[in-house]
């Protein structure tokens, strides 16, 4: 039976009406979908919007949404009429060329986004012409990395309205296994919480976020506007070896290496802490709050030293010290006694500190040097690339240089030259509330040194990526990535030399055999490979300079078109719908967090033309509500110039046919699942979308049934197929409560099953199953009290209130009394009160089948029926010769089995131990079958 599963995380997402704060009345945001996968680390992400413009007049609107700062862009769409536009990523000249020619026809222009602290903004807007709908495809792709021994994917939900069809959903993937999955954050609280579900598994785990309109509305930060909170889903792999994780598959590799269970090295750490004039105020009260903490978490077997400087330096000690319990507390009041004055001088002060770690030598132990500044050098030797030559002079490759940069005055770019050429990275330190924070959670990354001198060796490989690391942290991730030598796996060999305390340490492969090569093109593991090399080729194009850096800067640029990546180097066009407008999303600069928007100009320039970009992808589906029609291909000719009608979506269905009783739509004769058949003149009956054929048709002509996939001759051969009747077995499963298999049982027939029943609401939801040896439904029903019934099927959507009933294939939003209905491509989503049902539709072979899983049910617990039993508590109390659990005190035979999973948008066959459902169910299986639906 389908089980329970829960929802996960992507990182911001924000959608709004373009320039003025519309009426919500002008506009919908009727659906919000965001699917992020994680395979082996790599993220990638889909946000799906889909807006309605509800006026009687042109409506521009604009998409709004907010990823990873790490993250690449590598897709771009809109859909308006069916019609896709699509971005193109070009290189920054050729983008600015078609930038320059749009603004010259006084077409609307792109604007670069501002910066926040982990994430970038990237909008666009469109003119959607009136009673129309527009579709946003945003798609982004990140390589995840480990933190304090963690990976974390953030969404950040801000709709600016309540939506009917929110929806997250993370699908993760670990060859290496999960070992846990967290969900936090403000969108993870009160009630709605009660909208998350999860379930993990030993490789894989579901994060599904489904809240309600009402729960929308009424959370921390939610109010009128919708939710306004982040959604963080953070989770870590097993990690069995000291060599890591290897993948290898279409001639590239990605290796994960993070070995856990190693000694600390003792680490000698000078904090050399800016104390000129700009650091007044808050960020000087925050880098002392932040120096005493960091200082109480220095290790006793730690040497420290703590200089800070303004146009001079001052000392804590002339010397490293010992973290003894006593030189702690001495210097955590020299900490609190800093007081900000005078001028700049980087140079001097970076050069002391670097001169104390070099004077201090001590067998077994890592140094690391940490810079905070929030200003560029005023005083004393102030050409920045002097400065960096003096540093790395002194430095030599020692050890480590980390700068963090205090705000948005520093010239982080300098910064950054700073780290690199140093073995080490900048960070920014934003200016809030818990800049303490940010600087202690950066300390702690770097706290607990395991490794140094760390050389990743790959024997067969090529075009790698950056393979010598000074030193590995407890809780971090080193991730390199190549190609292998001619596909030749079984000549690859890897292994790992570095230094732990007084010893040099070899981490070999351990001997699996080859992995399976997969025949694919583009691989997850190629992308993973690209988006690295481009990273570092970044990088590394910042410290050089003539031919060398333009011979950097080429390949970087060569691989983002490959691959599509919006990156410094390139920018993505969009061409939109109206007369041509183009605009040019760029990826931002660190360090402009507001950037003016350049805005088309010239006499047929729309007003306030602006857009900007997000990036996140998005499944295509298409938006258009259909009334139940038939159209026969003579009534073409009789119907020609009959007065157009469309539906307004989101309207209760009853006004769509008033009093009118509509008889429903017919079975399909023959072969069960077979969705075709001719009429009884010979010729076909086609159905017709809205889109297509707008005339006014008779309404209560029946809905037909239509050929698809199957031709004539082949139905004719399955309708007349006299062999008899088989049985058939429809197989379901309990998930369990632990790490062991589910349990699974199977049922006969084409039965009907109470699926749900809330007594007190009067709330019924039975299925009948099909015909065929999938193990599905092909018809589900919902009744809210007596008056309100709902009826899906494999093609339509029967809706009857009172003694109205409407019938309904599109994909356009349904909503009757207290019940709303959207349906896309793959599933069915119905929400009634605080109930939330998805219904999926799976296809295999040629059959349709439905699977109904619940996303949210009431907290009460007098419900009843096969999708709300709990997971199955059972022990293995005999295996050989034959397999017995325990079940309530009882012992059950049961036997290995498969079972097909299809409570996800995509089924599986997963192991399972299967006995007789009245021995594996809480009751005898007769309690959940029911006469009717």
């Amino acid at each position: 039976m389908g089980r329970m599963v829960g929802g996960l995380t992507v990182f911001g997402l924000l959608l709004a009406s373009a320039i003025a704060q519309p009426n919500q009345n002008d506009w919908d945001i009727y659906s919000f979908h965001i699917n992020s996968t994680v395979s082996n680390r790599y993220a990638t992400t889909v946000i799906t919007s889909r807006v309605a413009n509800r006026m009687q007049e042109s409506k521009e609107i604009e998409f709004h949404v907010e990823i990873p700062k790490d993250a690449f862009i590598s897709k771009f769409r809109m859909y308006i009429d069916g019609q896709p536009y699509d971005g193109v990523v070009k290189t920054k000249e050729k983008a600015q060329q078609q930038y320059t020619q749009a603004v010259s026809q006084g077409q609307s222009a792109g604007i670069v986004s501002s910066v926040g602290r982990t994430l970038e903004e990237f909008r666009t807007s469109v003119n959607v012409a009136a009673n129309k709908k527009v579709t946003f495809e945003l798609t982004y792709e990140e390589l995840m990395r480990r933190k304090h021994g963690k990976y974390e994917l953030k969404i950040h939900a801000r709709p600016m309205q309540p939506v009917r069809d929110f929806k997250i959903d993370v699908y993760m993937h670990e060859k290496a296994g999960i070992t846990f999955v967290d969900i936090k954050g403000g969108l993870s609280t009160k009630e709605l919480a009660n909208a998350i579900t999860k379930t993990q598994e030993d490789k894989e785990a579901w994060v599904h976020f489904y809240p309600t309109v009402n729960q929308q509305t009424n959370c921390d930060g939610c109010g009128e506007q919708g939710l306004d909170g982040e959604l963080i889903i953070s989770y870590d792999v097993q990690r069995d070896n000291g060599f890591g994780d290897i993948q290898k598959a279409d001639g590239y590799f990605v290796h994960h290496f993070a070995p856990s269970s190693l000694p600390r090295i003792p680490k000698n750490v000078v904090f050399v802490i800016d104390r000129s004039g700009s650091m007044s105020g808050r960020k000087m009260r925050q880098t002392r709050i932040a120096m005493v903490k960091i200082l109480s978490d220095l290790d006793e077997e730690d040497f420290f030293g703590l200089i800070t400087f303004d146009s001079e330096i001052l000392y804590w000690k002339e010397e490293l010290v010992q973290a003894t319990s006593a030189n702690v507390e001495t210097a955590q009041g020299f900490a609190r006694s800093i007081q900000d004055r005078g001028a700049t001088d980087i140079n001097a002060a970076l050069l002391e500190g670097a001169r104390m770690l070099t004077r201090y030598t001590r067998e077994g132990s890592a140094s690391i040097l940490i810079l905070l500044t929030d200003g560029d050098p005023t005083t004393g030797v102030t050409n920045r690339g002097t400065i960096q030559e003096n540093v790395r002079r002194v430095i030599a490759g020692q050890f480590p240089l980390y700068c963090l940069g205090f705000g948005f005055d520093v010239s982080f770019e300098f910064l950054q030259k700073l780290s690199l050429m140093n073995g080490g990275v900048a960070r920014r330190i934003y200016e809030d509330s818990d800049a303490d924070l940010q600087l202690k959670g950066f300390y702690e990354e770097v706290a607990n040194p395991l490794l140094t001198d760390v050389t990743m060796i790959y024997e067969g490989g090529t075009n790698l990526t950056q393979t010598n690391f000074s030193q590995y942290y407890n809780g971090s991730e080193i991730v390199v990535a190549g190609q292998i030598l001619d596909n030749n796996v079984e000549n690859f060999i890897p292994q790992v030399v570095a230094i732990s305390v007084r010893r040099k340490v070899t981490f070999t492969e351990a001997d699996t055999g080859p992995d399976p090569i997969e025949n694919t093109t583009d691989s997850v593991l190629q992308r993973v490979w690209a988006y690295l090399t481009v990273k570092q080729l970044l990088e590394k194009e910042l410290l050089l300079s003539g031919n060398e850096k333009e011979k950097v800067k080429n390949e970087a640029l060569e691989l983002s078109l490959k691959y599509s990546f919006v990156t410094p180097l390139t920018s993505m066009v969009v061409t939109k719908p109206q007369e041509g407008d183009t605009e040019v999303l760029h990826k931002p600069e660190e360090g402009k967090p507001h950037r003016n928007r350049h805005r088309g100009v010239g006499s047929t320039a729309r007003k306030q033309g602006t857009l900007m970009v997000g990036s996140s992808p998005i499944s295509r589906t298409g938006i258009a509500q259909m009334a139940p029609r038939s159209f026969h291909p003579e009534l073409s000719q009789l119907n020609r110039g009959r007065h157009s009608s469309r539906f307004p979506a989101l309207e209760d269905s009853s006004a769509h046919h008033q009093s009118q009783v509509l008889p429903g739509p017919p079975a399909h004769p023959g072969v069960a699942g077979l969705p075709g058949v001719p009429s009884s003149s010979g010729s076909w009956f086609v159905p017709i979308s809205l889109d297509d054929f707008q005339e006014e048709i008779d309404p209560t002509l029946q809905p037909p049934p239509v050929l698809d996939e199957m031709d004539y001759e082949e139905f004719l051969e399955a309708s007349s197929d006299s062999s008899p009747p088989v049985t058939v077995k429809h197989r379901f499963w309990i998930k369990s409560d632990g790490p062991s298999r589910p349990l699974c049982f199977d049922i006969p027939g084409t039965v009907v099953l109470k699926l749900f029943h809330h007594p007190s609401r009067e709330l019924y939801i039975n299925g009948e199953l099909d015909s065929v040896m999938y193990g599905g439904f092909k018809k589900i029903v919902i009744r809210v009290g007596s008056d309100q019934r709902i009826e899906v099927d494999t093609e339509w959507i029967t809706v009857q209130k009172g003694q109205t009933v409407s019938y309904y294939r599109g994909l356009d939003p349904i909503r009757s009394g207290s019940a709303t209905i959207i349906r896309t491509d793959k599933e069915i989503d119905i929400e009634v009160e605080d109930i939330r049902l998805v219904i999926y539709i799976h296809q295999k072979d040629r059959e349709v089948l439905l699977w109904p899983v619940f996303r949210q049910i009431p907290s009460e617990s007098n419900t009843d029926g096969l999708l709300v039993l709990k997971a199955a508590v059972y022990q293995i109390s005999q295996r050989v010769p034959l397999t017995k659990v325990k079940i309530n005190k009882s012992e059950v035979e049961v036997t290995d089995a498969h079972a097909i999973d299809y409570s996800l948008g995509s089924h599986r066959s997963m192991p399972c131990f299967h006995g007789s459902a009245d021995q594996i169910l809480p009751r005898p299986l007769s309690h959940f079958l029911v006469n009717q639906l």
